[in-house]
């Protein structure tokens, strides 16, 4: 017989699309809001201490620290693909094994990657072209996120596990803790310790690392409720079928994250080249930046999920109505702030910086905050069609067309070529944002995403 779905996973196969999707998108919105609003923390914090110097110092250290973190969000994103897509075929008894799999690969990814890019910590910031200011707190906040790795990676695949199989209360409520925590010891560690940029860097480590182990013990608490079977050597031993699933749909889904966190990179060393006050700019238009995907992260997740059990499943016309619903919301919502940010932006800008250099940037940047929401809102409409298809081939164009040519691409005409400067960067990368949506039309029209249907197994 078909296994049922286990008592703390939730199928998506039928009822109200929007009631399913705003109750699952609503705690990963406030997930998402909690993790820019205790990185905005370090931002702030550091900035009222150490002014402008202090600001480039996190912009750039955080710059290199969420590039390493693209790897684990491409991964459990792929993850969470699979975990929904065995739900949508009731394979639930392959949960357990597939989680030991994936759980193991990208914890011994942290540990690589974390060593390889302590080693190569000075050129990459060489390269970076940082301030000569701000090189020491910069060095001090990758230094230390390079040393957490492994903690900010095992958060990203125990949420990964919960929103899989349709839980997003939980990571919600873990995120919290870390939001409340890096609040706090951001305080003690930059104002009373005096510890700077690197203080700011350890708070934020301890906050994932405190969030990472309470989140496994709750899914080790929960195994049975969730259908997780899991044998201890499934963390060493690895499933290889389903690692080569994880690979085939996750290397182009991170490649996509990383390659989108490496053209900002690339742009950010152009951007830093102006000066100390462009970088600190960057820094605070990255954190506007994260604000525009706020709402459009909450519903590709959870769209995500959605899509991938309904194609399983083979339920169509609901992946139809669940792809309008998202673009009803994530375009109102893109609107919205758009609106918010032109009538207010000495109040947003002000928040982070006092510095007349800095904020004679904002009437300029404006126009392209506007483009940041809307390319925002309309990427994560298909891009939850993408990923939920499990179709590795789309991913893997859109992440060089959207992570490489177009961002790159694009800064490198408005700013160099038609001599826009910083603000051609920002432009560019604000219009490679559409990209996907543009991708994923296509995608849509030709009926290939509806090849992912799996064939339910008798147990």
């Amino acid at each position: 017989m078909k296994q049922p779905a286990a008592a703390g996973i939730r199928d998506f196969t039928h009822g109200s699309i929007p009631q399913q999707l705003v109750s699952f998108a609503w705690p990963l919105f406030l997930s998402n809001l909690l993790q820019i609003v205790y990185n905005m923390v370090d931002m702030v914090v550091v900035g009222q201490a150490l002014g402008k110097t202090g600001i480039s110092a996190v912009a750039v250290g955080g710059d290199v620290a969420h590039f390493l973190t693209m790897i684990a969000m491409g991964f459990s994103s792929a993850g969470q693909v699979l975990i929904a897509r065995y739900i949508g075929a009731k394979q639930q008894h392959k949960l357990g094994r597939f989680v030991g799999t994936m759980t193991g690969f990208l914890m011994a990814a942290a540990v690589v990657l974390g060593a390889a890019s302590l080693a190569l910590q000075d050129k990459i910031l060489q390269w970076m072209n940082t301030p000569a200011e701000a090189y020491a707190g910069a060095r001090d906040y990758a230094g230390i996120c390079m040393m957490g790795l492994v903690f900010i990676y095992g958060y990203n695949v125990v949420s990964a596990i919960l929103r899989g199989m349709g839980d997003s209360k939980h990571p919600f409520i873990f995120i919290s803790i870390a939001a409340v925590l890096n609040l706090v010891l951001d305080l003690v560690f930059v104002l009373d310790f005096g510890m700077g940029a690197g203080g700011a860097a350890l708070a934020t480590v301890i906050g994932q690392g405190v969030s990472f182990v309470a989140c496994a013990i709750f899914l080790a608490r929960n195994r049975e409720r969730f259908h997780l079977e899991i044998k201890a050597s499934a963390f060493f031993r690895w499933d290889q079928e389903m690692l080569a699933d994880l690979l085939k749909l996750g290397t182009p889904m991170a490649l996509k994250s990383a390659a989108i966190s490496i053209s900002k990179l690339v742009v950010n060393a152009w951007i830093n080249s102006y000066g100390v006050a462009v970088s600190a700019f960057a820094g605070i238009a990255s954190k506007i930046g994260n604000i525009s995907n706020l709402v459009s992260n909450a519903m590709n997740t959870a769209g995500s999920t959605m899509v991938g059990q309904n194609i399983a499943a083979g339920e169509f016309d609901r992946v139809n109505k669940i792809l309008k619903c998202l673009a009803g919301i994530c375009l109102s919502v893109a609107a919205v702030f758009g609106a918010v940010v032109c009538l207010f932006p000495n109040l947003i800008f002000g928040m982070f910086t006092t510095d007349p250099a800095v904020l004679a940037i904002v009437p300029g940047y404006l126009p392209i905050a506007v483009l940041l929401f809307f390319g925002s809102g309309s990427r994560a409409i298909m891009n939850a069609l993408i990923n939920g298809s499990g179709n590795y081939k789309i991913n893997f164009v859109t992440a060089i067309l959207d992570g490489i040519v177009m961002r790159i691409g694009l800064a490198l005409l408005f700013g160099l070529a038609l001599g826009m400067q910083h603000y051609g960067f920002w432009l560019g990368d604000a219009l490679a944002g559409f990209t996907p949506f543009l991708i994923g039309l296509v995608f849509y029209r030709t009926g290939l995403w509806k090849k992912g249907r799996v064939q339910q197994t008798e147990t």
